[in-house]
């Protein structure tokens, strides 16, 4: 006779791991993508990546509601904020996606464009509203404590390479390539440090911030606020700290988030912009990056990807190395896989 499970022991086995199903999605959105690289057409790279993500999207057991998607309603025909998305089963969660990081990158075939998707328990995701910018600095599990957005920058370039006990002449930021960067890319190297700077890629950039032997130390700079709330799930799972603050770009978008209710001065954590603790997160490589490798087509139906996926509950990270037949996947679902 076998003995039954008691009460406390189904408790504590795993639930399902929907981290292992979302890789699906960005596979299925990087090899559609993929194909575009180096085309110089960002939008219809774009539209490959929609479309392939919304079709495999629509096949996971899953209740949710996109909130950081690809604009609003009347704006984006697919993955629009607020629109229901897998096959209605439980469990109801948030949504954040990005099917394509790096439009600019993959029409001009440059390095670390990725497809993401990241969920949480529903009403667990900050919607940024009207702000579409905002302040951002993040680092590793080794310096999170030191992150601080009202600090000069220089003070916390020196206290991080006291921390990681090395010159500050080895540390390290990223950050994009923007005017509005001009006087912190000066302010960095007056006190010795290091710039990488990026054409696009803020969630891209934020991974290579926290990851382990990365090139990297800190990311800083105005970037995307729906990138920063992708970057927050997946640092929860990885390990780190992201700040950030919502930074107006004109007096209108002040006033409109003002009047919604939103803190301008206040300084958001992960925890704030991702308050759930069951979060799941998943990125394919669609060019070659620091974080991913890219796309591989393989004569006329084999692929390869690589991709990262996690889950903050249990803190296990996984790279997936996976080869695919396109044609077989194309009959399974009826999607384009490059």
């Amino acid at each position: 006779m076998t003995a039954q499970p008691t009460t406390e022991q189904t408790s504590v086995r795993p639930d399902r791991n929907l981290a292992l199903e979302l890789v699906r999605v960005t596979e299925a959105a990087a090899l559609a993508a993929a194909r575009l690289v180096g085309r110089g057409d960002k939008e219809a790279a774009d539209q490959a990546a929609v479309d392939a993500m919304r079709a495999v999207l629509d096949s996971v057991s899953m209740d949710g509601v996109v909130v950081i998607g690809e604009g609003e309603k009347d704006e984006a025909p697919m993955l629009y904020n607020g629109e229901q998305i897998g096959d209605g089963s439980p469990p109801p969660v948030d949504v954040a996606v990005d099917p394509l990081e790096g439009t600019r990158l993959t029409a001009l075939g440059m390095p670390s464009a990725i497809a993401v998707i990241a969920l949480a328990e529903r009403g667990t995701m900050f919607d940024p509203g009207p702000i579409v910018y905002m302040e951002k600095i993040a680092g590793g599990p080794e310096i999170a404590d030191l992150l601080d957005l009202d600090r000069p920058l220089r003070d916390t370039l020196a206290l991080i390479a006291e921390r990681k006990e090395v010159d500050i002449r080895d540390v390290m930021v990223v950050m994009l390539d923007r005017e509005r960067h001009h006087d912190a890319m000066r302010e960095v190297r007056e006190a010795g440090a290091r710039v990488r700077l990026i054409m696009d890629g803020d969630v891209s950039a934020a991974l290579l911030a926290v990851s382990e032997n990365s090139p990297v130390d800190l990311l800083w700079g105005i970037g995307g606020t729906p990138e920063g709330v992708i970057s927050a799930a997946a640092i929860k799972c990885i390990g780190g700290q992201l700040l950030g603050r919502l930074w107006p770009r004109k007096d209108e978008e002040r006033t409109a988030a003002v009047e919604a209710g939103y803190d301008l001065d206040r300084v958001l954590d992960c925890d704030a912009l991702v308050a759930g603790e069951d979060v799941f997160f998943s990125a394919t490589g669609v060019t070659d990056g620091d974080v991913l490798e890219g796309v591989r087509y393989q004569g006329d139906r084999g692929a390869t990807t690589e991709s990262l996926v996690m889950r903050s509950r249990s803190g296990t990270v996984r790279r997936v190395s996976a080869r695919h037949d396109r044609a077989k996947l194309r009959a399974l679902s009826g999607v384009r896989y490059g």
